[in-house]
């Protein structure tokens, strides 16, 4: 079952499965590390196992959102519509980094570049706000799922895109009406939404939008939502 499970995944997704994601507790406290594999496999899951993540928000300076949709080949939710770029910091000294987030903010940058495919030159460090995190437990289907504190993460750029086609199927950028009229087709049916997509844009983005020139009322950096 569980073979059969990784059919449609590539050597990219395969390869990448075997990353060490960061193990911790319900207050996001550092407990140890295990393989993407065994974070995101449902059985050990519902054992509790328990991971750190992040979802990147990217906006342009005409306040307008990047949404992707993940590829075919994607382990979880594939070919679902979702935020502009979510991974996980892996367990690595530069990404354990907790001071400002430090770490998740340096994962971040690493899958912008590689996944958006955005120039080194155009993006740091200081470009990523850490906004607040959020606890979500996503069965994607009968083998896979997704168990973290995804750290919520703001960038407002105008930036060159390249996406990687082996992790992105298509994306775009949306108004705020064009994102409300996808999640009421995904409502109906009509298309896949991840469940942590609806989960920023219902929960903070309708309620930032407006004031994304300058966030930092937003700011929660001890909250973890959710919990």
């Amino acid at each position: 079952m569980f073979q059969a499970s990784k059919t449609h995944l590539d050597e990219l997704q395969l390869k990448r499965l075997e990353e060490m994601c960061i193990v911790i507790d319900k207050q996001d406290q550092i407990i140890g590390a295990e393989t993407k594999k065994n974070c995101h496999l449902m059985e050990n899951i519902e054992k509790g196992l328990l991971h750190r993540g992040f979802s990147v928000i990217l906006f342009n300076t005409k306040n307008q959102l990047l949404v992707q949709q993940r590829a075919d080949a994607k382990y979880t939710f594939p070919g679902h519509f979702t935020d502009s770029c979510s991974s996980h910091p892996l367990y690595m000294p530069d990404e354990l980094e907790e001071k400002d987030a430090l770490g998740v903010r340096r994962a971040a940058l690493r899958r912008l570049q590689t996944e958006l495919g955005i120039p080194q030159e155009q993006i740091s460090i200081k470009d990523i706000i850490f906004m607040n995190r959020i606890y979500h437990k996503s069965p994607s289907d009968g083998i896979w799922g997704d168990h973290e504190i995804g750290y919520l993460l703001l960038v407002r750029k105008d930036l060159m895109l390249n996406p990687d086609t082996r992790e992105v199927r298509s994306y775009r950028y949306m108004s705020q009406e064009d994102v409300q009229e996808l999640l009421d087709r995904g409502a109906r049916g009509e298309e896949k939404i991840t469940p942590w997509f609806r989960t920023i844009v219902e929960g903070f983005l309708l309620s930032w939008w407006p004031y994304l020139e300058d966030v930092s009322p937003f700011i929660e950096p001890d909250k973890i939502h959710g919990l």
